[in-house]
């Protein structure tokens, strides 16, 4: 089967799919203030839901939420029916600044290996998944360079890399692109794209980007700040594959585009 098929495969499985995680009244405060207003929403099996809002509206504390790298103040985060109370392998988080997140002392493949040391994988499997890794996320002809030798989008797949490496369920990504230039940046969203098909991952993807939402998501959530609550869901319901010309220029992509726009206005 080829990545298209297995694109509009894994889009069509959704509808019959038990939510990977699950949202439930969930509100966090800071110093007294309430930062998350009772957030309510799931995500599917292999669904790419995307969230976007204004700044302050709580994205990165959300994400850290279901990394279960924060504790809620009240409600709880449900991760294949568990809750959330810690982090785990099972959900991998990319962050936006990339380059903090690589080791500068290791390679490329030392980078994408850490993950496997820490999954415990033997020592003599590492180097031939690490350089399927590399292959999948065109890093292969640079594994042997250190991240100060790779351009910012190459550090990026680095820790996109790594993730994957874990063999997530759910990938989590805060602003992984917001950094990048533009043809860089659009490289990568097909990339992950693609990635997220191939392996049936649930991705949840933080963006100030409304093009970028619409392009990528399945759904896309949209918060309001002040505190961080849910505005709308929208259902993009844009057919896959997509590319970065025709898809940008369908009704509905612009059609969708006016809608979030005009709910981030008011």
């Amino acid at each position: 089967m080829n990545n298209s098929a297995l694109e509009t495969a894994a889009v069509s499985a959704l509808k019959n799919s038990e939510p990977a995680i699950s949202v439930r009244d969930l509100s966090v405060k800071f110093g007294g203030k309430v930062v998350i207003d009772r957030l309510n929403f799931h995500a599917h099996g292999g669904e790419f839901l995307c969230i976007v809002g204004p700044s302050g509206c709580g994205k990165t504390t959300l994400l850290r939420l279901l990394a279960g790298l924060l504790t809620p103040s009240s409600g709880e985060v449900l991760f294949n029916g568990q809750r959330v109370t810690r982090p785990s392998r099972d959900r991998a988080i990319v962050f936006q600044d990339y380059g903090r997140a690589l080791l500068p002392w290791r390679t490329v493949a030392g980078n994408i290996s850490l993950a496997l040391e820490s999954c415990g994988v033997a020592k003599e499997e590492r180097a031939g998944r690490t350089a399927a890794l590399a292959k999948t996320t065109g890093l292969a002809h640079a594994i042997d360079r250190y991240p100060h030798q790779l351009s910012g989008g190459m550090q990026q797949r680095v820790q996109i890399a790594r993730c994957l490496a874990q063999k997530p369920s759910l990938l989590l990504m805060d602003e992984p692109f917001g950094a990048l230039d533009a043809i860089t940046r659009q490289h990568l969203q097909d990339e992950v794209a693609n990635l997220a098909a191939v392996h049936g991952t649930t991705v949840i993807f933080i963006t100030h980007d409304l093009e970028e939402a619409i392009y990528l998501g399945d759904r896309v959530i949209v918060l309001g700040a002040n505190p961080g609550r849910i505005l709308e869901e929208v259902d993009v319901a844009l057919t896959r594959p997509r590319t970065q010309l025709s898809t940008k220029e369908m009704p509905r992509f612009l059609e969708l585009r006016h809608r979030l726009h005009g709910l981030l206005e008011h």
